[in-house]
C-alpha cells in the first residue's frame, strides 16, 4: 500500500469515527435496531481501516489524526445537527485541533 492509500484510508477511518460518535446519539441507549446497526458498522469500519493505515503511518500519528478527525468533524456536526454550542472559545479549541491535525500531517516523516 502507499502512503497516499494509507492517508486516505485514514481520512475515511476518522470521517466513519463521526458516523459512529453521531450515531451513539441516534441508538437511544443501543434501543432503536437501525441506527443501532449503522453505528456498529461505522465502529467497524473505521477500526478496520485504521489498522490497515497503520501498516504504513506510524502509530502515533495516525491515532492522533483519527482521533482528531473524530473529534473536529463530531463537535462541527453536534454545533449542525444538534444545536451544540458556538462559543467562539469553542470554536477557536476545535481549530487548534485541526492545526494539530494538519501539523501532523505536514511534520510526519512518512
Amino acid at each position: 500500500m502507499s502512503i497516499t492509500q494509507a492517508w486516505a484510508l485514514l481520512v475515511v477511518a476518522g470521517l466513519m469515527e463521526v458516523g459512529w460518535a453521531i450515531g451513539l446519539k441516534y441508538t437511544d441507549g443501543f434501543s432503536r435496531l437501525w441506527p443501532t446497526a449503522a453505528t456498529i458498522t461505522a465502529m467497524v469500519l473505521s477500526v478496520a481501516l485504521l489498522a490497515q493505515s497503520l501498516k504504513v503511518i506510524p502509530v502515533g500519528t495516525g491515532y492522533a489524526v483519527w482521533t482528531g478527525i473524530g473529534a473536529v468533524g463530531t463537535a462541527a456536526l453536534g454545533i449542525l445537527l444538534l444545536g451544540e454550542s458556538r462559543e467562539p472559545l469553542r470554536l477557536a479549541c476545535i481549530a487548534l485541533v485541526v492545526a494539530g491535525i494538519v501539523g501532523l500531517k505536514i511534520f510526519s516523516s512518512d
